[in-house]
């Protein structure tokens, strides 16, 4: 906290100290709301009466006093309006109403009235200290609304969302639109006939997905357990147990980098058809990313940074190697070993360091991919045609089993999700369980483990199916044209301050 933050911090602390002492209590537990600002601007003035009693709850955003009258402006959670005070008036504390600071969260009675002016406004008839606001807000801008000051680190916004929130509207409207996605997806898929479930956040054994998982402890069992990766396979045990559509907003773990796109804790929607496909996935992605723009913003073509993305069905279809070829301007094919894929890429121009932890042609497409694609897929496209060994829960193309049925939604230069038509042949399924396992054991973090009760499971007989996950978070990114993920978390993950427990 700087020198000048800690005097207004001392200053705000006397004032309250002050009004303690002459009785006031100035945490009350309730106040009676009975009118939201945007609705009081919505009256006719025609219809104004000094018999009209209104009551607001909200934000000091700025004070005016002037001797014996003094006005307030008080925001509530749909807008800001202005408030008359005078000493003489009945009801009134003006003491009180002098001790306000801008922060504070008050309650007002009062009728409305018209400045000379013409500004809408209310007479106080009554105000009360709700909460007082110990810490100065940063300063914000009239002209545009943006925090200059020291707020205006990124860092600090996340780490003080709280206050984010207080100074910036459109930050709030932000996770209002993220509410709203959210609840149309739900509702969304509900019309279409698939059941809503929970799964374990703690699992056994991490699946669903290809990550490095956080560890955990269950003092009362003694045994080690995975904040989940994925909730894939648990949703995959129910289409084995007769439910024919299910899905799960859920939240995943994954014990990974931080970046621009990437948060350790994310929100992810999975769904799952028995007798679906690829094919069925990717036309329900179609329609359901396209009907949540709809329902946001009532167009297909919106903007992001400097693009306008045209989220118009259908989307680009575009191969995994075709991809690369295209933008990379290197041939891959499966056949070919590590050294073959890396001076492929090396003789089209591509910088030899960037392979140098690659093991196989598919590590190398992956960093081609990275490298030269992603960042080319502004407009909707979906990328199919995987390689099987870089999915190990995928069905197998039958014209071509070195490839499967699989295919991931890039919109605005970043992948949305995931879909493909599921494995369900238990022997198959296992022989991959063992290739990850192998992997692992070779000193791959993120390969992964044996499952055999889900194998156990495929048994039993799981329909064929196609299977999806959608990123919430990065599809509100798209949504709300954001930049970074953690502007779409309300507490993204976050390093603490140094001293910030003294702060």
């Amino acid at each position: 906290m700087s020198e000048q933050h800690n005097d207004q911090f001392e200053t705000r602390l006397e004032k309250l100290q002050k009004v303690q002492e002459k009785g006031y209590q100035p945490y009350l537990t309730s106040f009676d709301r009975k009118d939201e600002v945007q609705a009081i601007l919505t009256l006719d003035p025609g219809t104004y009466s000094d018999t009209m009693k209104l009551a607001v709850a909200g934000r000091i955003r700025a004070k005016r006093m002037m001797g014996k009258a003094g006005f307030l402006q008080i925001e509530d959670d749909t807008g800001r309006m202005q408030f008359y005070v005078r000493r003489d008036d009945e009801g009134i504390d003006f003491d009180i109403v002098k001790a306000l600071d801008l922060g504070d969260i008050v309650g007002l009675t009062g009728f409305p009235f018209l400045t000379q002016t013409g500004e809408k406004t209310i007479h106080a008839t009554s105000v009360v200290l709700l909460a007082k606001c110990l810490r100065p807000l940063p300063v914000v801008k009239e002209a545009d609304g943006k925090v200059f000051d020291a707020f205006t680190n990124k860092e600090q916004r996340y780490r003080m969302r709280y206050v984010d929130l207080i100074v910036n509207p459109e930050v709030r409207q932000t996770f209002i639109l993220r509410s709203r996605i959210i609840a149309y997806v739900r509702s969304f898929l509900q019309n279409e006939g698939y059941l809503e479930v929970e799964t374990p956040m703690m699992q056994t054994i991490p699946g669903g997905a290809t990550a490095r998982p956080f560890v955990t402890h269950h003092n009362a069992l003694d045994m080690q357990l995975f904040l989940r990766i994925a909730p894939e396979l648990y949703l995959k045990r129910l289409l084995v147990g007769g439910f024919p559509k299910v899905f799960e907003v859920n939240r995943n773990f994954r014990n990974e980098g931080i970046s621009y796109k990437h948060n350790p804790e994310f929100t992810m929607l999975e769904v799952y058809q028995a007798y679906g496909s690829m094919n069925s996935m990717m036309e329900l992605c179609e329609r359901l990313v396209t009907g949540a723009c709809m329902e946001v913003h009532g167009t297909l073509k919106i903007p992001y940074g400097d693009e306008t993305i045209d989220l118009t069905a259908p989307w680009e279809r575009l191969g995994y190697f075709e991809s690369i070829e295209k933008f990379g301007k290197v041939t891959l094919d499966a056949g070919m070993d590590r050294k073959m894929a890396i001076d492929a890429a090396v003789a089209a121009g591509h910088a030899a360091h960037l392979f140098k932890e690659c093991r196989s042609v598919w590590d190398v497409a992956d960093v081609l991919f990275d490298e030269t694609v992603e960042p080319n897929l502004i407009q909707p496209v979906m990328i199919t045609k995987y390689p099987k060994e870089i999915s190990p829960l995928a069905r197998s193309n039958p014209e071509d089993p070195r490839f499967v049925d699989r295919f991931e939604p890039y919109v605005a230069g970043r992948e949305i999700g995931n879909a493909f038509s599921e494995l369900n042949d238990p022997f198959d399924q296992k022989a991959r369980f063992q290739e990850q396992v192998a992997l692992r054991e070779a000193g791959d973090e993120e390969g992964g483990y044996m499952d055999l009760d889900y194998v156990r499971a495929l048994e039993y007989g799981m329909p064929p199916a196609g299977g999806m996950g959608i990123g919430i978070d990065r599809l509100v990114m798209l949504l709300t044209n954001s930049h970074s993920i953690r502007d779409t978390i309300l507490f993204p993950l976050m390093r603490p301050e140094e001293g910030e427990a003294d702060d």
